[in-house]
């Protein structure tokens, strides 16, 4: 990625709302803006952005088969709400079955590298086929979520996936995040009343307690970098 084009990106959209924003990229590459979902809140803000402007950006979602119920009632409730499409992307069964008959249905909890296999088949593979032929991946990072994430950019290049990255939310806090959501009547998990502030897989997730990290309910077990490869 020409690193002269994530500067005249940044130059036009400087003074740009999100909602403005979006819909310059929507329009700067056409059919090939693509935002994905896990339907968290910063995720749900983004949605209800896209769907009340009407963008021509395609909404995405992998399904692991391992979330939980509550997940899919915000899905559900979404799709509802905002009469529009969400793609959903699964992993390939043939790895999902290999993986339960080599190691069983729990091997992650027995060692990070078993771990990151589960993820990159239930998680990556899909991210991997939902962003191709695409140039536009925008996604509900924040900054604070993690100290990983705190070098992230508001536009960069995803080296992973060779895409370009749009990260519209990185410097809201969670406050803005549960205020808009609250102002403009946006479902939402009901985990995150429960404790539940960042939610994937439901074996991998736990609620957290006053004063932990805000991912530190993920792969819980582990005191390594928490990652699952979607986000470097």
């Amino acid at each position: 990625m020409d690193k002269e084009l994530i500067s005249i990106l940044i130059d036009k959209t400087e003074k740009f709302s999100i909602a403005e924003t979006l819909a310059f990229l929507a329009n700067e590459f056409k059919n090939q803006a693509v935002f994905s979902t896990s339907f968290g809140q910063e995720d749900q803000v983004i949605t209800d952005i896209i769907a009340s402007q009407n963008l021509p950006i395609t909404i995405f979602t992998l399904d692991t088969g391992r979330l939980f119920q509550e997940t899919y009632d915000v899905f559900h409730k979404t799709l509802t709400k905002y009469k529009m499409n969400i793609k959903t992307y699964f992993p390939e069964a043939t790895a999902v079955e290999e993986l339960l008959n080599q190691k069983g249905p729990n091997s992650f909890y027995d060692s990070v590298e078993n771990r990151k296999e589960c993820c990159f088949i239930r998680k990556v593979a899909p991210l991997t086929k939902a962003l191709k032929g695409n140039s536009v991946w925008i996604t509900g990072l924040r900054a604070e979520q993690s100290v990983n994430r705190n070098d992230l950019a508001l536009f960069e290049y995803d080296e992973n996936f060779a895409i370009l990255k749009f990260n519209p939310l990185l410097k809201w806090t969670l406050k803005d995040v549960e205020d808009y959501l609250e102002i403009n009547n946006v479902p939402q998990n009901t985990l995150h009343k429960q404790g539940f502030v960042s939610i994937g897989c439901a074996p991998c997730t736990r609620a957290i307690t006053a004063g932990e990290d805000i991912r530190a309910g993920r792969w819980w077990w582990e005191s390594s970098y928490k990652e699952c490869g979607l986000h470097q």
